[in-house]
């Protein structure tokens, strides 16, 4: 069967969706969208260097073709 990804978009929607599944005797699996400390620190860091212009662009695949 098929399974479904399902994004509500606050509290009083995750709430109903819970209910209409248990109601339904639907197994679900909860969820919650967190990154890790060194994810956001990456990201951060990529986005300062880029506000600084210290990017480089990556050529591998027109070098490989050169």
């Amino acid at each position: 069967m098929d399974a479904l990804i399902v994004y509500p978009q606050n509290a009083d929607q995750l709430t109903a969706l819970k209910a209409v599944m248990k109601a339904m005797n639907i197994s679900f699996v909860q969820q919650e969208e967190e990154y890790s400390d060194y994810v956001i620190n990456g990201i951060k860091e990529s986005l300062q260097q880029a506000d600084n212009g210290l990017l480089t662009p990556y050529t591998g695949i027109k070098d490989m073709l050169a």
